[in-house]
């Protein structure tokens, strides 16, 4: 599997299938636990049918988080090629300032970090994208909202 990025908003949006946030509430890292997966990977989602990317973004972040107050921006596109796929994505940044409970079904946990968790659902790609956003944001060390 490779992954490669690219600068934002290069890919055109009709490839676009996924958005990845890495999103920050309070000076720590958000990372949420699907049903099913047994794992931790940062929010993110698949791009609706005529939906913009950063659109779904903005989505996934109030679904799978609880967001109601945040701001949202893209990071990086970015590309993961496998034996038999290529796919394209988005990769943004949130702070949030504010959570609601969470109303989705597919979340069962959502955590924070000061760091990148152990038990990664999809560990290449989710390491990948994380230490690329490490890279742009920069350290969190005493941020809070």
């Amino acid at each position: 599997m490779d992954i490669c990025s690219f600068p934002k908003e290069k890919v055109p949006e009709d490839l676009m299938e996924i958005a990845v946030i890495f999103a920050v509430y309070k000076g720590k890292i958000v990372f949420v636990k699907n049903k099913g997966r047994g794992g931790w990977e940062m929010p993110a989602g698949h791009r609706e049918k005529d939906e913009h990317i950063n659109v779904t973004a903005s989505r996934e972040l109030r679904e799978e988080t609880g967001a109601v107050k945040y701001e949202i921006k893209p990071l990086c596109d970015y590309m993961v090629t496998s034996d038999d796929h290529i796919g394209y994505g988005r990769l943004f940044y949130a702070k949030i300032y504010e959570l609601s409970p969470i109303n989705d079904s597919e979340v069962e946990e959502i955590g924070f970090f000061t760091q990148q968790p152990e038990n990664l659902v999809y560990p290449d790609v989710q390491s990948a994208l994380f230490k690329k956003a490490i890279s742009v944001v920069g350290p969190l060390q005493g941020e809070e909202n």
